[in-house]
Order: C-alpha cells, then sequence, then structure tokens
C-alpha cells in the first residue's frame, strides 16, 4: 500500500495523474458537527410590528440640510431593504411649542384662543420640522406602513403651568384643575388636526401618543400624568377619534414611560379604557424589557439609546453600551424575552459626537454607526406582520429566535457571542419540511454590515456556520403554512 501511494505520488509529480481536490458539501459538514435548531411553527407567540426610529426635535431638518446625495444616501440607511436597515416605524414629535427657537418642535396652534371652548387657530406650515418631508419618503419611497405620532406635550396654555416645558398636566384630568376650565376636549382636537393634516398631505399616521416619559419633568416639553390621568383623556381622545372617522385608520398609544416597570405599574389604571387602547408603549431608560408586560395589546419598545457615550461605529470591542453587538442582543432580550412587537432607537439621523443616533452628520456627509446594521439585521429579515415561532436547540454562547413572515418565508436569527465560529442545522416543525430549498444567510461583524454568507440545504435542513462575535439571519424559503 505504501509503495502503491509512493508510486502514484511520483506519477502526479511527473503530470501523468491528476489528482483531485475534494470541495466537502458545506451543508454535509455542518450536518456531521453543527448543533441541530428546531423551529417549530405551530408554537406561535406575539406578532412583530417592526423596528424603528425618530427624527423628532428637528433632527429631520439637520438632514434635509444636507447635500442631495446624503440626503439620499441617510434614507436609504434608514429606510431600503437593500442599502440600509430597512427601519419599518417612524415615530414623529408632535409639537408643543410656541417657536423652533433651538431645537424645538413647533406647535401647529401656537397661540392660545382664549379659553377651551373656543375654536383652536391653527398655523400649519407643510413642514412640520421636515418631518413631514421624512415622512413622505419613507411611506411613498421606502413602502413604510407605520408612523407612530406622538406629543411630549400638549401647548402650554392647555396645562397648569402654563408652559409646554417643565412638566405641569394637562388642565381638565383629575387632580389638575384649572381657572381656565378643562382643555381635554381641546387637546383631542389639536391631536386629530395633525392626523389630518397628514392625511391631506397623503402621509397616513398609523398610531397617536399624547404623553413621553409622563413621570419626569424637563427644561424641554414634558407633561406630567399617572395612569389615572392618561385614561381620563383617553376616554375624550377616542371619541373624537371616533366623530373624525379615524378609528380605522389610527391606535391610541400610551405612555411612553421612562422605563419599562414604570409603565407596567401604570397598567392597572388604564384597565378602565382596555377598548378604546391600541398599544401599550414603554422606553427603556431606567428599566429594560425583560418580561412580558400583563396587558392583552401589543407594547412596543419606542425609545432607547445610549445617550452619554462618545461616538462609536464598532460592533464588538469590550461590550460597551453603544456597540452594535449590545444592541443586536437589547433587540432580542425585548423581543424574546418580553414579547415586545416593536423597538425603536431614539434617533436615526443626527449630528455630533455622541451614541445618541444611529448615523452620524459630520462634515456635511452621514456615517453609519453598527447599531444600525444591528437593527437591520432584525429588520429586513423580520417584516411587520411576522409571528415569531419557537426556536430550540441552540449550541452553547449562540442566541436563537425565529419568525413566520407573511410571504411564508422563516427568519432564523443568530447572535453568537462565542470566540469560534458555530455550526448550526436548522429544521423545521409544523410546516411543509420538504419544501426547504433555499436558504439564504447573512451576517454583520466587525468587518461586514449584513453580508451575505453561504447557507445550504441537505436533507431537509440548513446548515451554516455563525462567525464569531457576529449575528447572522437564515431565511428559509416555502417552509411555513
Amino acid at each position: 500500500m505504501a509503495g502503491r501511494t509512493t508510486l502514484l505520488s511520483l506519477l502526479a509529480t511527473a503530470g501523468l495523474v491528476h489528482t483531485a481536490v475534494v470541495v466537502p458539501d458545506p451543508a454535509l459538514a455542518s450536518r456531521q458537527s453543527g448543533a441541530t435548531v428546531t423551529v417549530d411553527l405551530s408554537k406561535t407567540y406575539q406578532t412583530i410590528d417592526g423596528f424603528g426610529t425618530s427624527e423628532a426635535f428637528q433632527r429631520a431638518v439637520q438632514m434635509s440640510k444636507l447635500p442631495e446625495t446624503e440626503q439620499r444616501k441617510a434614507l436609504n440607511l434608514l429606510f431600503s431593504t437593500t442599502k440600509g436597515a430597512g427601519l419599518s416605524i417612524l415615530r414623529n414629535g408632535i409639537g408643543s411649542s410656541p417657536d423652533m427657537s433651538s431645537d424645538h418642535m413647533v406647535s401647529i396652534a401656537p397661540k392660545s384662543p382664549g379659553g377651551p371652548n373656543k375654536p383652536l387657530v391653527y398655523s400649519w406650515d407643510g413642514s412640520d420640522n421636515k418631518q413631514l418631508w421624512v415622512a413622505q419618503e419613507a411611506q411613498h419611497t421606502y413602502g413604510l406602513t407605520t408612523l407612530y405620532a406622538d406629543a411630549w406635550s400638549a401647548p402650554g396654555y392647555m396645562k397648569t403651568n402654563g408652559n409646554d416645558a417643565n412638566g405641569g398636566s394637562l388642565c381638565g384630568v383629575s387632580g389638575a384643575s384649572c381657572s381656565s376650565g378643562d382643555w381635554r376636549q381641546a387637546y383631542a382636537d389639536y391631536l386629530v388636526r395633525y392626523i389630518q393634516f397628514y392625511n391631506e398631505a397623503n402621509v397616513t399616521i398609523t398610531h397617536v401618543g399624547f404623553l413621553n416619559e409622563p413621570e419626569l419633568t424637563t427644561s424641554y416639553a414634558s407633561m406630567r400624568s399617572n395612569g389615572q390621568q392618561a385614561a381620563d383623556f383617553i376616554k375624550v381622545l377616542y371619541p373624537t377619534l371616533q366623530k373624525t372617522n379615524l378609528t380605522s385608520q389610527v391606535q391610541i398609544a400610551c405612555c411612553d414611560a421612562e422605563g419599562w416597570s414604570s409603565q407596567s405599574g401604570m397598567l392597572s389604571s388604564l384597565r378602565s379604557v382596555d377598548d378604546q387602547l391600541g398599544i401599550v408603549i414603554s422606553h427603556s431608560y431606567t428599566s429594560s424589557p425583560g418580561s412580558p408586560m400583563n396587558t392583552k395589546h401589543r407594547v412596543w419598545q419606542t425609545e432607547a439609546a445610549d445617550l452619554n457615550g462618545a461616538w462609536t461605529a464598532t460592533w464588538y470591542g469590550s461590550g460597551g453600551a453603544g456597540e452594535g453587538m449590545t444592541w443586536a442582543n437589547n433587540i432580542y432580550q425585548a423581543v424574546v424575552n418580553a414579547n415586545c412587537s416593536a423597538y425603536l432607537y431614539w434617533i436615526g439621523v443626527q449630528g455630533g459626537d455622541t451614541n445618541s443616533k444611529m448615523v452620524r452628520i459630520t462634515n456635511n456627509a452621514v456615517q453609519p454607526s453598527k447599531r444600525l446594521w444591528a437593527f437591520g439585521q432584525w429588520s429586513r429579515f423580520v417584516r411587520p406582520g411576522a409571528v415569531r415561532v419557537a426556536a430550540s436547540g441552540a449550541p452553547s454562547g449562540v442566541k436563537a429566535a425565529a419568525f413566520r413572515n407573511v410571504d411564508g418565508s422563516v427568519a432564523v436569527q443568530f447572535i453568537n457571542s462565542g470566540s469560534g465560529a458555530a455550526k448550526v442545522n436548522v429544521k423545521v416543525n409544523g410546516g411543509d419540511g420538504d419544501a426547504l430549498t433555499v436558504a439564504k444567510a447573512w451576517f454583520t461583524d466587525n468587518s461586514h454590515d449584513i453580508a451575505e454568507m453561504d447557507a445550504a440545504v441537505s436533507g431537509g435542513m440548513a446548515g451554516a456556520s455563525i462567525p464569531s462575535r457576529s449575528m447572522a439571519t437564515i431565511l428559509l424559503s416555502g417552509v411555513a403554512t
């Protein structure tokens, strides 16, 4: 045997025998050594509304001042499903300030009519702090379907402190009486008129909120409210939407508390308006989503950010608060552990040197961070209307989650925190496993931004190798029924 091997080697060297290079089937290799992740389509959880951001407080104005090529690049980075993150929710700020000084959001009725029973005098500039332009682009160019409009405060003349900033409460809710009278109906009319202005501009608002971090008093637009006071106003806002035939278009959102536990604490006071409330919304500054809220409504995490960290575009380094992989994990925790139906970062595009945004404006150009690509790794493949389904069997150091999209595709998300690649094989139960013939995969790490990677199908399973310290998506076609 040894002599024959030596002879073949000599003949090959002489060019008389051609040796073959055997390339192993990646799916077969993966199946031989990788963990089997089972997706069970029969076990379903929450419906996903999407992932998004905001351009409130004149951040849209900053974007509009960019050269046209950079404007388009910025919009692509936010909303394109092929060139960017493919975000599917935009959060607008409904202005309450009398002017646009500093970064204030100007009110659509900046002057008091003289009392709550007198008609509001509207002043619509067709711009809305340039948010209308961003919303038009998002809906008409990129197909975004969910636009959440949220007021940080009512105009100052409707509040106990006479100012849209520095807290104060809406006149007329329980415990907040004013000599000028009850302004709840006027505020409801105000919000409805904002929605109508957008309708007239051919942009559809789908959700409306009337509070932002109501437990805080801040030097910018802010309004205090507890759960009972919020319910008091919803009882006026909902019939106002009904009278204007907007209830089929717009859902009421409440209450954008500063943290998950704070919002959970408000729920009992909102039970009386359960049938009028559309979604429950929370931020994650003082406490993050960790477990489901006790509500029948879908729950959104509508504002989170690393507000203080110095700008970084890094995916993974030391596990810092601004790193992309940190945000991939934050979203995982909210969606998988807390059943969130939506997850939004604070700001999309903005100047400055902190991590409060996903895309930085610098030297009149835009620079994406890895936070943006972390959101994109979720948003591009888990599309609005997707249903989270069970996923089990991920190897040590790897998180897995699965979603059935409305088009029948199944997105399986992996976050590999380990220092080595992790081989996985995806098997689907509860659907047409025999139809699994196509699998594609993409990943993000320090060197790649939603880059395509190898995935192969063999024996009814999709195999891939998840790179170290990365997030990856395997998209399976035609298996969901």
